[in-house]
């Protein structure tokens, strides 16, 4: 009996997922290198996925406790910018659909630029729907960066399409029209508020870069506006610029 070509082969189990299927049979007890080569892999590579999707339904456990209660729309809510030293303070709301399955979702620390890119497109095109608000650094000074960092929350959620049956806030709490819960790094524990924190770190990078063109010498696209000894130092060499806080350290204090 003629066996398939082993290059044939290696597209045909591309979208195989089950190790029942006829083609996976006849690979398990093909003997050429090849194609047992071609088994394994596909075999580590469903493994990987399996752990992935076990991990993430372990992540959608406070979604589905709250579905069971009756809430339907949950907004998960996360911020990026609450430390630098300049630029905005971003929030994000996301209210993900009941059956999401985003391959790699997680906390925006834990992962690297490249993968957040990613994240941030398949979020958007999964999410029901998607709100930012941001509040830049004048008003930050004006209010304290904690105020302001609740302004920019509700101002996520007031920017939904979709009215949302509850809150899941990372760390925070609204006093929204909403239902409320919030969770202590919310953002490893709930896809909802991990997808937020994706969406605003992206936004607000993407905004930083732009002031980056506009302020070359602070180096804004190396560090986003955060305190390294690089930012403090151009600080020192080329004063405030408009971005930066004034209400914060040490440049409150070079101002006096």
């Amino acid at each position: 009996m003629k066996k398939t070509p082993i290059k044939e082969l290696k597209e045909l189990v591309k979208n195989i997922v089950d190790e029942n299927d006829q083609i996976m049979i006849d690979l398990l007890h093909d003997t050429r290198k090849g194609a047992q080569y071609i088994y394994e892999q596909w075999k580590r590579e469903k493994g990987l996925k399996e752990k992935e999707l076990q991990r993430y339904k372990g992540m959608c456990k406070l979604e589905v406790i709250a579905q069971t209660e009756g809430y339907e729309a949950i907004a998960g809510i996360d911020e990026a910018g609450r430390g630098p030293l300049a630029g905005p303070v971003v929030s994000a709301a996301v209210i993900l659909k009941k059956d999401s399955f985003i391959e790699g979702l997680n906390d925006s620390k834990k992962i690297s630029k490249k993968k957040r890119m990613l994240l941030y497109e398949a979020i958007l095109a999964e999410a029901v729907s998607v709100g930012v608000g941001i509040i830049d650094s004048k008003e930050i000074d004006q209010m304290n960066i904690y105020e302001a960092t609740k302004k920019s929350m509700l101002a996520a959620v007031q920017n939904l399409k979709r009215q949302p049956d509850i809150l899941f806030i990372d760390a925070m709490t609204l006093n929204s029209p909403y239902p409320e819960r919030s969770f202590i790094k919310g953002d490893a524990i709930s896809v909802s508020i991990a997808a937020a924190s994706i969406i605003a770190k992206v936004t607000r990078d993407e905004i930083m870069t732009r002031y980056h063109q506009e302020y070359p010498e602070y180096g804004f696209i190396d560090h986003m506006g955060y305190g390294t000894k690089n930012h403090v130092d151009a600080i020192h060499t080329y004063g405030a610029c408009p971005i930066h806080r004034t209400s914060f350290e040490p440049i409150k204090s070079m101002l006096i």
